[in-house]
């Protein structure tokens, strides 16, 4: 089987070797084997990155991840992604509402084209935001 030391894995999988360490010291990577006093990973670990990073980007936390790469069998570990994705898409459709309404304010300021903050009727329309109103000594 074909080892990867450190800092080519790092490179491979556009990484830092600092991070990768990290990830082995929390449990996401298994513990690096040894040859000459350096850390060298099996080849499958670019596999196992781009799994904790296409989770990150899906906005599992590093526990989460922990938790599933953790699960032994096969059945246990499909159980669990599904509970995990389960609880984490109704998280991800909220974000993606967010995200949609914010791309359309910016779209809708972009489209006013009047690039005057203090005047512009669209931040006029919308009102006082949150927080603002009458301050101390008001």
């Amino acid at each position: 089987m074909r080892k990867l030391g450190i800092g080519e894995l790092a490179r491979q999988v556009g990484m830092r070797p600092s991070a990768l360490r990290y990830y082995e010291s929390i449990g996401l990577l298994p513990s690096a084997e040894r040859a000459a006093g350096r850390r060298v990973y099996p080849a499958g670990t670019v596999r196992r990155i781009a799994l904790i990073k296409m989770a990150q980007r899906a906005g599992f936390t590093l526990a989460e991840i922990r938790a599933l790469l953790d699960t032994d069998t096969d059945r246990g570990a499909t159980r669990q992604w599904r509970a995990l994705a389960e609880r984490k898409l109704p998280e991800l459709d909220l974000f993606i509402r967010q995200t949609q309404l914010l791309r359309d304010a910016v779209a809708d300021c972009l489209a006013c084209g009047c690039m005057n903050f203090d005047k512009c009727h669209l931040l006029t329309a919308a009102g006082p935001g949150p927080g603002s109103g009458p301050g101390p000594g008001s």
